[in-house]
């Protein structure tokens, strides 16, 4: 017997998805739970895996084929020697086209009853009558006359064998392009990703009143933590201690004394949540994710980073679930580690508020009337402005800013 590879459930409120990559080829033996297609959906990739042991005897939906949820992607035969049918056809580059662009403007290429013609009605009579007595092409004819006209004499030399053939426009620009360069264009169809992301945040500018506040934090006291507790903190709970974490707690405090941050509106109604579920951005090769970290404000910084990192390496690797995308209820963006300076964050809808973490950089500031290097980092609050004021926006930042500047006032809730 035979079984179909069908279409999985996708997750909530998604209903299509692209075949991304065929992990198994027509032909070869696959075992149960073997991962066998990814499919791309506009929040995650994920793995469709054999339900039964056997051959791969035929793919159905090639890659870059968009299908339905329930739709037939191809089928195992039963045994290792299954009847095995053709793979389907590629999709007709869906994937890259390539297009080469000529160095300068070049005429297209005719054909010889092209070339005489065109070329004809630019000669004067007698040219007209010598080509026509010798039967000769005038487009094979190098024209020495202003802008390029064909003179007698040219056909004359031509005839006398004093002239070469003259380059034909596909020659030309054959020739002008160099076999080992790159080509100057690619046009690549967006993954479905890219084109949901595209989508919420260009929502987002046309949803939200989005503003953005800045402020800036002096490391020094993070830093001072971090190289102090390192060793200690990463033999004791098997996970590095990063800023990420930190920041994560700051968030969290800040967002309860302003909870409007933490909010979202729907409708005519504001849903202010008692639960903090913190994004944190990701960046893969397939775009920006968001996994979430739930319930933080229950965690310690050692359960914050290893949270944390499995999400980061189940985004790296294409294993989120739709479970971890959705939810959150506020996030966090860390231009800094690409070595950003300063950005504008778009919000993550539904969410009212995202932080945008920078690169730490020394800079001279004053401190206590002295002027003393210190390792800087700016920081970026883009909120919706219908349901946040300037004032709460401001407060937010700067309880951030007293958090990450004295991490004690962490222990202490202050």
């Amino acid at each position: 017997m035979s079984a179909d590879i069908i279409v999985p459930a996708l997750g909530e409120s998604i209903t299509e998805a692209t075949v991304a990559r065929w992990l198994k080829a027509v032909g070869e033996p696959v075992a149960v739970d073997d991962p066998l297609v990814e499919l791309e959906t506009d929040k995650v990739t994920l793995e469709v895996n054999a339900v039964a042991a056997g051959t791969l005897s035929e793919i159905i939906a090639a890659e870059g084929a968009n299908v339905e949820i329930g739709a037939k992607l191809g089928m195992i035969a039963a045994g290792a020697a299954g009847a095995v049918s053709k793979p389907a056809a590629a999709a007709p580059e869906q994937k890259v086209e390539s297009t080469v662009v000529p160095m300068s403007p070049a005429p297209s290429a005719l054909t010889p009853a092209q070339g005489s013609a065109s070329a004809a009605d630019s000669l004067s009579p007698a040219v007209q009558r010598l080509v026509a007595e010798n039967q000769v092409n005038p487009s094979s004819v190098a024209g020495t006359g202003k802008d390029g006209r064909i003179l007698k004499g040219d056909v004359l030399d031509f005839l006398s064998g004093a002239q070469q053939p003259a380059q034909t426009a596909a020659a030309l620009q054959s020739a002008m392009v160099d076999p080992n360069m790159p080509p100057r264009e690619e046009r690549v169809k967006m993954p479905r990703l890219r084109q949901r992301i595209a989508e919420r945040l260009k929502d987002a500018q046309n949803t939200a009143a989005i503003l953005t506040t800045f402020n800036e934090i002096d490391m020094s006291a993070a830093m001072a933590l971090r190289t102090k507790y390192k060793e200690a903190f990463e033999k004791k709970h098997g996970v590095r201690l990063g800023f990420m974490s930190l920041f994560i707690a700051a968030v969290i405090a800040a967002l309860k004394e302003v909870p409007a941050v933490n909010a979202e509106i729907d409708g005519d109604h504001i849903i202010y949540k008692n639960h903090y579920d913190i994004g944190v951005a990701v960046g893969t090769e397939q775009g920006l994710v968001v996994p979430v970290i739930r319930d933080a404000d229950k965690m310690n910084l050692a359960g914050i980073e290893s949270a944390i990192g499995a999400m980061a390496n189940k985004a790296r690797s294409g294993k989120l679930s739709m479970a971890d995308l959705t939810g959150g209820t506020f996030t966090i963006s860390n231009g800094g580690v690409y070595g950003s300076l300063m950005s504008t964050p778009i919000l993550n809808p539904p969410q009212s508020g995202i932080l945008g973490m920078h690169k730490i950089e020394k800079r001279p500031v004053v401190v206590d009337g002295e002027i003393k290097i210190r390792p800087m980092m700016y920081v970026a609050l883009s909120y919706d402005h219908r349901i946040i004021d300037g004032s709460e926006s401001v407060t937010f930042l700067v309880r951030v800013k007293e958090a990450l500047e004295d991490p004690q006032r962490l222990l202490l809730s202050v």
